[in-house]
């Protein structure tokens, strides 16, 4: 692409559209017309990208009329479900950020560390962005994958409160100040973990333990990887942190595996306990990387592995994410 792109941010008012905008600034993303989009209550808004003002327009069908390249859709699945294919059909190259394509298998589901390729592959015009809990695990995932060959992986994760949107931080916001809130969660928040992330199923499982058991599948391009997962809410308010135990086909070396995932883009190993040095939420938030530690064998299995794993949800596990596929695209 000789020019730069044109670019529309649809959901800009929103948690993630906002971090979209940092992240375009941030990263320098070369952008020749920006559009902010968004639900008629918002439509008149002002919002400010490289120190000029941009009006937010209402989000409708005549919205990608215009000459738009690509859209960052970061406005939830019923919305996406209806104008991606209206922005796609007009030209527009979509990356969305919500669940309504992900396990399409017709859209690739993308994470540029670990499958720059699939972004090939998107013959509606459409990508995925994979779901925050998921992207975070895939890097680590990728490499031990190629290395060793992954055959079962059990996740346990504590989620941030920022995955549920601006309301999941005022629930807690307001439960820490004693005014417990249920507007995000079906429990209060504060001084308490929620087993429960989005519905739950018939078989028992959340929707959010669904996604990342069959996203992982995707994106690794491996169906054949046994996996289950419990997910928990837990009164923090960026990152997500994650447990995962992985069984692997082959035999491993420790210290090996330790230097590969050092050696890995996006992958920052700290990993000294006896210093009292892993992951924390709170450092992660705010930042790009994907942090791993607590490294360790799992002695219950014959080729077992244990890894603690944290992110910040709101960049790398959706707007930079997203950035990092468009910067792909524009290559």
């Amino acid at each position: 692409m000789k020019r730069k792109p044109n670019i529309a941010v649809v959901g800009a008012t929103g948690l993630v559209g906002s971090t979209f905008l940092e992240v375009l600034e941030q990263r320098d993303f070369p952008i020749g017309t920006l559009y902010a989009m968004a639900s008629a209550k918002s439509a008149g808004k002002k919002i400010t990208y490289r120190g000029s003002e941009v009006t937010v327009e209402e989000l409708n069908e005549r919205s990608f009329d215009k000459d738009i390249d690509i859209a960052l859709f970061s406005a939830g699945g019923a919305l996406s479900t209806r104008y991606a294919p209206v922005a796609a059909a007009a030209g527009c190259i979509v990356v969305d950020n919500s669940s309504a394509w992900r396990m399409d298998p017709d859209v690739p589901l993308v994470v540029p560390e670990v499958n720059p390729h699939a972004v090939k592959k998107a013959v509606r015009g459409i990508i995925a962005n994979p779901n925050c809990s998921t992207i975070q695990a895939v890097l680590p995932l990728k490499v031990l994958h190629d290395a060793y060959r992954i055959r079962r992986i059990v996740y346990s994760t504590y989620q941030s409160v920022s995955g549920a949107g601006i309301k999941g931080l005022r629930d807690l916001e307001q439960g820490l100040a004693g005014n417990d809130l249920c507007e995000a969660f079906p429990h209060p928040i504060a001084g308490n973990c929620i087993p429960h992330i989005d519905a739950f199923l018939e078989n028992g499982y959340t929707k959010e333990e669904m996604k990342m058991i069959g996203e992982t599948k995707k994106i690794l391009e491996d169906d054949s990887i046994r996996i289950t997962a419990t997910t928990v809410r837990v009164p923090v308010q960026a990152a997500h942190s994650e447990s995962i135990n992985i069984e692997f086909e082959n035999p491993f070396d420790l210290d090996e595996a330790k230097a590969l995932l050092a050696a890995a883009p996006g992958i920052e190993v700290i990993d000294d306990p006896q210093k009292n040095c892993y992951p924390l939420a709170r450092d992660a938030a705010g930042t790009d990387s994907v942090y791993v530690g607590r490294i360790r064998r799992d002695d219950s299995l014959a080729s077992g592995l244990n890894f603690w794993c944290v992110a910040d949800n709101i960049r790398k596990g959706a707007a930079t994410n997203s950035v990092q596929i468009a910067e792909l695209l524009i290559k």
